[in-house]
């Protein structure tokens, strides 16, 4: 009789209710991907092109190349992507360009904050 309970004690459970809930588990723990937006920065004609340059650089941390790149296409197309991400980022971005003021040495002229909207990209 001692061989029959250990033998019993030893059968497998069956792991068909375990697996189904833990199924069920990751499928509701999945993360939904976000869709994507873009910061795009608008042409200006007052600010200087060295002030835009500088603002994306402080703001993005892009190297000399790269901010000249898209400040020029700003300024060539009317409107440039600096950046894309999740919405709450590129809003901050935004809100971080236009934190930065216009151009010191454009004030007297007019200038403003640089110009820049929040636009999600096709998906």
């Amino acid at each position: 009789m001692a061989e029959s309970a250990a033998v019993a004690q030893t059968e497998p459970v069956s792991e068909e209710p375990q697996q189904e809930a833990k199924q069920k588990s990751q499928e509701n723990t999945k993360r939904k991907r976000q869709p994507p937006y873009a910061v795009i920065l608008h042409n200006d004609d007052v600010n200087t092109f060295d002030h835009v340059v500088n603002v994306l650089r402080k703001v993005f941390r892009y190297e000399q190349p790269k901010a000249v790149l898209l400040t020029n296409e700003a300024h060539q197309t009317g409107r440039s992507t600096v950046w894309s991400g999740v919405l709450e980022v590129a809003e901050l971005k935004a809100d971080q360009i236009r934190s930065c003021g216009a151009d010191p040495e454009r004030k007297a002229q007019g200038a403003l904050s640089l110009r820049v909207s929040v636009e999600p990209l096709p998906q």
